[in-house]
């Protein structure tokens, strides 16, 4: 979908919000938000614009406030990125904010919320291969999942029956790579597409959405790449009263301040109940091309944000 955009703000005194991108997208995944949420923010008045999270060249503390949006390259540039927090936390404010993002990075902080009472799938962490091959084992004549702990995108994720060598050859590379990894049972129901991603912006449930199944048998994805087919889905009042409580955790865990987004992404198993999948607190798409009426919501908590006493 093309956007066209208004002209960026004249007056000088307008306040200035970067929109936190990066400078590539594969075919099939786009980011749709960015010209969504640009134009939306400078109807309001706001100097708002795209900006590469590793452009030399910006001047961050030139931005009254920055929001990430989809600075998506960041797993093969980690490194790069706990540089660019730190600096950049140092220049003006980030939304959500570098602690918030290094923390949610990990993906064991789904550890951290099991323990502060969030129901999650269950998980065995696994520094090296041995430990990797015992999960395995013990999960013989099963399917698992296998994923890195830091990780987007479905990046070197895949479904495998626990005794098909694929499945350890896959936790090697993760471990080589400098990964932990993540073994978990299948969720026929994830593995059927009924995964929901419910939004909440300002604390507040926008709206939700089902993306359908990712991950092939075997492993690699349906299709052969990532990409996601998201739907608008309604939610039950039981799902609903999940992701606020399961934001509560976060906030009550890391002593962060109510996220300016948040996606809580969960599945309702019938051997487990409800269980977090993943809260993503950094780059979550918002997919406001099938929620449009979202982009003022989110606009809104942006400008509310630049302006504290609205």
């Amino acid at each position: 979908m093309l956007v066209t955009l208004p002209l960026p703000s004249a007056d000088p005194a307008a306040p200035r919000v970067g929109i936190v991108v990066t400078d590539g997208y594969p075919a099939e995944d786009p980011d749709h938000d960015t010209p969504l949420l640009v134009a939306a923010l400078r109807e309001r008045g706001i100097d708002a614009a795209p900006v590469v999270w590793h452009d030399g060249a910006v001047d961050w503390a030139a931005f009254d406030l920055l929001v990430l949006r989809s600075p998506w390259d960041y797993p093969e540039r980690m490194a790069e990125l706990t540089a660019w927090l730190a600096h950049v936390e140092g220049a003006t404010t980030l939304l959500n904010p570098p602690d918030l993002v290094r923390w949610n990075l990990d993906k064991r902080y789904l550890a951290r919320l099991a323990d502060a009472g969030v129901a999650v799938v269950p998980t065995v962490y696994c520094d090296d291969v041995d430990a990797a091959g015992a999960a395995l084992a013990a999960r013989t004549g099963a399917r698992v999942v296998l994923k890195p702990a830091v990780s987007a995108g479905a990046r070197h994720t895949g479904l495998f029956d626990a005794d098909d060598p694929a499945a350890l050859a896959l936790a090697a590379r993760i471990v080589a790579a400098g990964n932990a990894v993540m073994v978990q049972p299948e969720i026929p129901e994830l593995s059927a597409g009924r995964e929901k991603a419910l939004y909440l912006v300002d604390g507040e449930l926008t709206h939700a959405i089902a993306k359908g199944a990712l991950l092939a048998p075997g492993g690699g994805l349906i299709g052969g790449v990532y990409q996601e087919d998201p739907q608008p889905v309604a939610t039950t009042d039981a799902e609903s009263a999940f992701a606020r409580r399961a934001l509560a955790a976060v906030q009550a865990v890391t002593g962060c301040a109510m996220p300016l987004y948040a996606r809580i992404d969960l599945v309702d198993s019938a051997e487990h109940g409800i269980v977090l999948l993943e809260a993503e607190l950094f780059e979550p798409a918002l997919n406001l091309h099938v929620a449009p009426h979202v982009t003022a919501v989110v606009a809104d908590a942006v400008l509310g944000r630049l302006n504290p006493a609205r």
